[in-house]
């Protein structure tokens, strides 16, 4: 292995009435779906980080939050030009309504410019392995669909 850095990602999994919020984005010069979250900041703690990606990418507050699955097996970057280990933690989050974020039907209902997001919800008995672009989420919706039900 010639990874000697690892990429720690934090994840929201915001369920309501038997559906699942994703985010569609554009990064890295690719349409990507994969939950809410993103990267943890160098003097974060996992929670903190959390609560700071839904504030940023939802305009939302976080009122309880019960860890899900955290990385148990070694699963390289895919996307980045440096080699790493990534590391993701997935909790189980609650937003309590109204909702400050607006979410869309379609699928990468965004431009093709970086960071461009949408969000929308999707029914937890039809998730599919590939609805999502990265193997670790991919993962994840086997444990959702047995676990969340």
């Amino acid at each position: 292995m010639n990874e000697k850095h690892f990429n720690i990602r934090i994840y929201g999994l915001f369920t309501a009435d038997g559906s699942i919020l994703v985010t569609d984005e554009f990064r890295l010069g690719i349409f990507m779906t994969k939950f809410p979250g993103g990267a943890l900041e160098h003097g974060e703690g996992t929670i903190e980080c959390l609560k700071r990606e839904f504030r940023e990418e939802l305009n939302s507050e976080i009122s309880d939050i019960t860890h899900f699955y955290t990385t148990d097996f070694y699963q390289p970057t895919t996307l980045l030009p440096t080699n790493m280990q990534l590391f993701n933690v997935y909790y189980l989050v609650t937003i309590h309504p109204p909702f400050n974020f607006k979410t869309t039907l379609k699928k990468f209902d965004i431009p093709a410019v970086d960071g461009a997001q949408s969000f929308r919800w999707m029914k937890i008995s039809e998730l599919k392995e590939e609805d999502f672009t990265f193997p670790i989420d991919k993962f994840i919706v086997h444990k959702i669909k047995n676990e969340l039900k």
